[in-house]
């Protein structure tokens, strides 16, 4: 595992031998391997086979898989590793999902919501450190009307034209998107959490519907949106065959980028007390990810950096090829808390750049100015 080792990281340092207690290796190595293969060769796999992927990983698999997906992603986006400059705009939302940190329920969240005025000055202070993409990530904040947003939209469209701009600001109805993508919205991130009906009601509270969850998405690659979806990896009440399904869902929808990362349990929710997601499971995830979707833009996520110091720089090496640095105001980003621990939420924009400059380099990745678009 060269790559892994030139960055001083080895894999026992962040491997668990004890993947699933009790689960058994339904196929052998090389069958296993076989499958990664046909994987690479574009074939579909069966649930059943991406059970005994998932359930059969270790050491010698990843190790396999990795080079495959480091290959892919390397044969599609060279060494580069695109920048989404960060904008966490509210930390208001109406819905009370019980694994995130700004639910409603949560009396003890410290709310704010940035101005136009501060999210513009984020996108100036951005372009100048070289981001040419701005990511407006927020709860479902009444007060962040659809006309607000469209004006938002329409602001940074006309001060930043040679960026891109990416909403991720929840579930909203067909035609409150395309109002968003006619003012000049480029892409839109929504995670889809689960792609089991029962498994998002054990996330979700009872007035939110897996169905409408599903049907945004759908409508969002309607509308031409670059689209992205994503889960968490280790949710509460999670099983393999979840992730099976996760899987199969991409491969039908065909995003232009998925988002994983661990779950990472918030003190102030009915989850506080669950176990966290593992490394090793979302960077095995984000490989097999790489080879499901050769062109797909990956993150590699602050929660894996939240679980690992060099979680960032794993991800890349497991098939990523996106960071995402904060360009938040320093003041309110410890306050967009939606799970503990988060990482990045004291450092300045130019510090944070900087500082992700050389953890890229340090594995012979390189940062770019660039818009980062799929390469479709």
């Amino acid at each position: 595992m060269a790559d892994f080792t030139r960055a001083g990281l080895r894999p026992s340092d962040w491997w668990r031998e004890a993947v699933r207690p009790g689960a058994e290796q339904i196929e052998t190595i090389t069958e296993l391997k076989r499958l990664i293969d046909r994987l690479e060769a574009g074939e579909s796999l069966t649930e059943d086979e991406w059970v005994s992927l998932i359930e059969g990983r270790s050491p010698e698999l990843a190790d396999y898989l990795f080079e495959k997906a480091r290959c892919i992603r390397e044969r599609e986006y060279g060494k580069a590793v695109y920048v989404r400059g960060l904008i966490e705009c509210s930390n208001y939302c109406k819905n009370d999902c019980l694994y995130c940190g700004i639910r409603r329920s949560n009396r003890n969240a410290s709310r704010y919501r940035l101005s136009r005025e501060e999210i513009l000055s984020c996108c100036e202070n951005g372009y100048q450190l070289g981001f040419r993409t701005f990511v407006l990530q927020g709860g479902e904040d009444p007060a962040m009307t659809d006309d607000w947003v469209m004006e938002m939209v329409q602001a940074i469209r006309a001060g930043f034209p040679d960026c891109a701009i990416t909403l991720s600001l929840g579930e909203k109805k067909y035609d409150t998107l395309k109002r968003w993508k006619e003012a000049g919205a480029d892409r839109y991130l929504l995670r889809h959490e689960t792609a089991d009906a029962c498994h998002y009601a054990s996330l979700h509270p009872a007035e939110m519907s897996f169905e409408h969850r599903m049907q945004c998405l759908r409508d969002l690659k309607a509308l031409g949106y670059q689209t992205g979806c994503g889960f968490m990896v280790g949710s509460p009440h999670q099983t393999t065959h979840c992730l099976a399904r996760d899987m199969r869902f991409i491969e039908e929808l065909d995003p232009e980028m998925v988002g994983i990362g661990p779950f990472i349990p918030q003190h102030d929710t009915p989850f506080g007390g669950e176990a966290a997601g593992t490394l090793e499971e979302t960077l095995f995830l984000l490989g097999l990810l790489r080879l499901l979707k050769p062109k797909v833009l990956l993150p590699a996520t602050t929660a894996l950096g939240t679980i690992h110091p060099m979680g960032r720089e794993l991800g890349i090496l497991a098939g990523g090829n996106v960071v995402m640095p904060n360009l938040s105001p320093v003041g309110v980003r410890a306050k967009y808390m939606l799970y503990d621990n988060k990482i990045c939420t004291g450092d300045e924009a130019a510090e944070c750049v900087s500082c992700m400059k050389r953890r890229m380099e340090s594995i012979g990745y390189e940062v770019v100015v660039d818009r980062g678009d799929y390469k479709g």
